[in-house]
C-alpha cells in the first residue's frame, strides 16, 4: 500500500514522498492504539486506575513500537521503489 501511495504521490509531482511513506506504513500502530480503547471498554474486565495506566501505558509503548517498525519497512520499501523507477530512466 505504501508503495502505490508513493507511486500516486510521485505522478503527482509531490517530491516529499519520504515523510508520507513513513506515515502511511507507520499508521497500523495508530489503529492498534485505538483499537485497544475499543477493546478495553468491551472485552476486558479491568477496573481501577492502576490497571488502566498499566493497560494504556504499556498499548501506547507497543503501538508506538509497531508505528516505528512498520514505518521503517515501508519507507524502506518505497525508497527501493524509487529507486528502481529512477535508475531505469534513460538519460542520453
Amino acid at each position: 500500500m505504501t508503495v502505490a501511495l508513493t507511486y500516486l504521490l510521485l505522478s503527482a509531482e509531490d517530491h516529499e514522498w519520504w515523510w508520507r511513506s513513513f506515515l502511511c506504513g507507520g499508521s497500523t500502530g495508530l489503529f492498534i492504539y485505538a483499537y485497544s480503547f475499543h477493546y478495553y471498554y468491551t472485552q476486558s474486565h479491568m477496573s481501577g486506575l492502576l490497571q488502566t495506566s498499566f493497560f494504556f501505558g504499556y498499548m501506547a509503548c507497543i503501538s508506538y513500537g509497531i508505528f516505528l517498525m512498520l514505518g521503517t519497512v515501508g519507507f524502506r520499501a518505497s525508497l527501493l521503489f524509487v529507486r528502481h523507477i529512477y535508475g531505469s530512466i534513460k538519460c542520453e
